[in-house]
């Protein structure tokens, strides 16, 4: 749990916020919850409930009466907000910032944490001034704020895309497996077989054609055994009819 950033939000006002944000945290990997003078209790029914499961993240919060205290033993600090601040800093996409952190703490170069502001105002400009960094999350200009929860899980969510290796598009065959094109071609001769009346097979100029239709329509679709076998049954349906 030491090679991630502290998640830190700055005077949450609803504890239901605080639930939904311990919920993208644990959606995302990340467990270490710091709380800046919270208006309500992280504890109370209202968090844990919103909190669907990730209330050990709640029970596990260190609560800190302001920003400057909690993030007084951290080494860097990224600010996330949606507005210019008229502050010099580094500003980053949430992606690449989750580069960079897990760079770091891959290293073991940095204990760093991320500020998240209340769900009203964001950060304070003081709070700002304490960061390495800015956070930026690229939204449509005419309408960018974010619910504390949502700020929490995309920028978590970056974070923990650099953690896995997952793959971009998979297929799922469930129980079955994929048809070997024997089989799919074997398939395409039997539905020819049985169109043989079809007046485009009747004629020999359209034939080819239609003969290479039929063939690209089912060998360009990944079909498994058992979709084959349900189209053989199929046409043995169609055929007693």
């Amino acid at each position: 749990m030491n090679n991630q950033p502290s998640i830190i939000l700055v005077e949450p006002q609803l504890a239901e916020n605080v639930g939904m944000a311990t919920r993208a945290m644990m959606n995302c990997g990340l467990y270490k919850l710091r709380l800046v003078n919270p208006r309500e209790d992280h504890l109370s029914a209202k968090a844990i409930s919103a909190s669907s499961g990730a209330e050990e993240i709640l029970y596990n919060a260190k609560i800190y009466k302001n920003t400057r205290e909690a993030v007084a033993d951290l080494q860097e600090i990224y600010a996330t907000t949606a507005r210019p601040r008229n502050q010099i800093k580094i500003v980053h996409t949430a992606e690449n910032a989750a580069k960079e952190i897990s760079k770091k703490i891959k290293e073991n170069t940095s204990n760093i944490g991320i500020l998240f502001g209340p769900e009203r105002t964001g950060l304070h400009n003081d709070d700002i001034s304490l960061a390495d960094a800015i956070i930026e999350i690229p939204l449509n200009p005419k309408h960018c704020s974010l619910n504390l929860s949502q700020a929490v899980l995309l920028v978590g969510y970056e974070w923990y895309k650099n953690q896995i290796t997952a793959e971009d598009v998979r297929f799922v065959t469930n129980t079955t497996t994929l048809a070997s094109k024997e089989m799919v071609l074997n398939f395409v001769k039997h539905l020819e077989q049985n169109l043989s009346e079809h007046p485009g097979f009747k004629d020999e100029e359209k034939r080819p054609h239609m003969e290479r239709n039929l063939q690209n329509i089912f060998t360009r679709n990944h079909l498994t055994e058992q979709e084959i076998n349900t189209l053989y049954g199929v046409i043995k349906y169609l055929k007693h009819k």
